[in-house]
């Protein structure tokens, strides 16, 4: 590196480490930074990484920066020519990634292409999930008294304008309101007391809520909720030894017959109200992965990539949502 080259960078790093105001970026990587159980995440995915590397006469590049890449692609809802040019873009990634232009070029698309494969043919998200979950464990979180259930639709692309000529086999539509929508479900259970994603399913759009629910439990809760559309989930038969109280919303038309004015009524629907109040709680995992992370579309093709990439989000908003009891208990 010449003189003039080494100069103009430390400027640069200089004017940018002087700023005054901290961008939301800033402050979001700054957060991540101390939120990711980095060690323990790593020490999962190592013997798979190190089996994978240098063997092509190139340096390997290290573990901790191909996953602070692959979480910055996650959390910003990037593909991977994308999240290639977010490195050069941005100095605040590249320095939570850890890449010094000045020295070194950052890993391509095609690097970060092969680490994803690399995680999803292991089912290292999956282990990313439970890991950063069993992190929160230990720090008192994920009490598991009860569960809540619910699922949310993720489109996906309708065009038949692709290499293959059709839309996505492992896709399918349903209905919604008076809406049809193509994608897929991301099927969920969540810990009732810190509103945590404990449990992921992935599945086709069509595909009917009620019969995840055994996926979606843990074994140890004492109570259940959801909305309407796991009304009868208490009667079937993978539940038939489960001794739990089964919270399910009641659908209007169950007590609209008392009338509005009736007692009943009004006790119904204060009822139905105290267990939506509950089951708020299963939204904000969806507000996180769709309105922070951008994944309001599915990325892949298929049902097994696309449910890897829940595992990372979700767990992902596990730390998002526990931040300020991470940052109150480690002060």
């Amino acid at each position: 590196m010449s003189f003039v080259t080494r100069v103009q960078k430390t400027f640069s790093e200089l004017e940018y480490t002087g700023k005054k105001k901290q961008t939301r970026r800033d402050r979001f990587l700054a957060d991540l930074e101390q939120l990711v159980p980095w060690a323990q995440v790593e020490a999962q995915v190592a013997p798979f990484y190190s089996d994978t590397t240098g063997k092509r006469g190139r340096p390997a590049i290290g573990l901790s920066r191909m996953l602070r890449m692959y979480v910055v692609q996650q959390c910003f809802g990037l593909s991977d020519e994308g999240t290639e040019d977010a490195v050069y873009d941005s100095q605040a990634i590249r320095g939570f990634i850890g890449i010094d232009l000045g020295r070194e070029s950052a890993p391509d698309a095609t690097t970060l292409l092969r680490f994803r494969r690399l995680l999803e043919t292991h089912q290292l998200t999956r282990v990313l999930f439970e890991t950063i979950n069993q992190h929160l464990a230990s720090r008192g979180l994920l009490l598991k008294e009860g569960t809540i259930v619910d699922a949310t639709l993720i489109a996906a692309p309708p065009s038949v304008k692709n290499r293959e000529g059709k839309r996505d086999p492992e896709m399918h539509q349903a209905k919604k309101g008076n809406q049809w929508h193509f994608g897929m479900k991301a099927h969920v259970g969540v810990d009732a007391t810190s509103g945590l994603v404990h449990s992921v399913v992935g599945t086709a759009a069509n595909v009917a809520d009620v019969t995840q629910v055994d996926q979606l439990l843990h074994g140890a809760e004492t109570y259940v909720s959801g909305d309407a559309g796991y009304t009868g989930a208490a009667k079937r038969p993978e539940h038939a030894e489960r001794d739990v109280v089964w919270s399910i919303a009641a659908r209007p038309s169950s007590y609209k017959h008392h009338g509005k004015d009736s007692v009943l009524y009004r006790v119904k629907r204060k009822v139905e109200y105290a267990k939506a109040q509950l089951r708020a709680k299963v939204e904000h995992p969806f507000q996180v992965i769709k309105v922070r992370f951008n994944h309001r579309k599915v990325r892949y093709r298929g049902l097994e990539k696309n449910t890897a990439q829940l595992f990372s989000l979700f767990g992902l908003a596990n730390l998002v949502l526990a931040k300020r009891y991470l940052q109150r208990t480690a002060g």
